[in-house]
This record gives C-alpha cells, structure tokens and sequence, in this order.
C-alpha cells in the first residue's frame, strides 16, 4: 500500500508535479496553443482556419483563404509574440501559413 504523504500541498503544485513527472508538457503545449490561435485570431480567422498544429517550435497554421494568408503573412513576428505572450512562456520561435 502506498505511503500517504501529510504535507499540504496546492492542487496547482501538485498537478504541475504531475505533468512533470509524467512529461505530459509537449502535449499541453498543443492544446494550449490551438486555444490560444482561436482566441487571439477571432471568430473571422477562425472560419478559414483548418488546422493548427504546433512541431517542434515551430507553428503550422492551414488556411482555406489564400487572401487570408497573404495578409497575416505580413504580420507573421507580432502574432508569435502574442501567442507567445498568451501562453506565458517562449513555445513558438517560427509560424508557417499554410
């Protein structure tokens, strides 16, 4: 039987020692960077948005509107920073439109 520990410990600390432990962080990584896509960029880049996918550090956007990604190309350093800056910590050093 498992030795129970006494010391109070935060949920916060202890899901985080959980993640750590288990190296669930990449995977939290994507998720947390398809939200943070789909909250930043609104409902209108959202609908031409097919995927979203996060490799390495590099971020893989595919839009179904050619215009669409044209436009955003131009803008390509400051949505990383944002993303970034949702996501709290330095995930995405490259953003490629797909």
């Amino acid at each position: 039987m498992a030795k129970r520990n006494n010391d109070h410990v935060s949920i916060s600390d202890a899901l985080k020692e959980f993640v750590q432990t288990n190296k669930l962080e990449t995977g939290l990584n994507k998720v947390n960077v398809a939200d943070a896509w789909a909250k930043l960029m609104g409902n209108g880049v959202n609908h031409y948005t097919t995927a979203v996918q996060l490799e390495r550090n590099t971020l893989y956007v595919q839009l179904s509107s050619s215009v669409l990604r044209e436009e955003l190309s131009y803008g390509k350093e400051k949505i990383i920073t944002l993303l970034n800056e949702e996501l709290g910590k330095e995930i995405i050093k490259k953003l490629i439109l797909r």
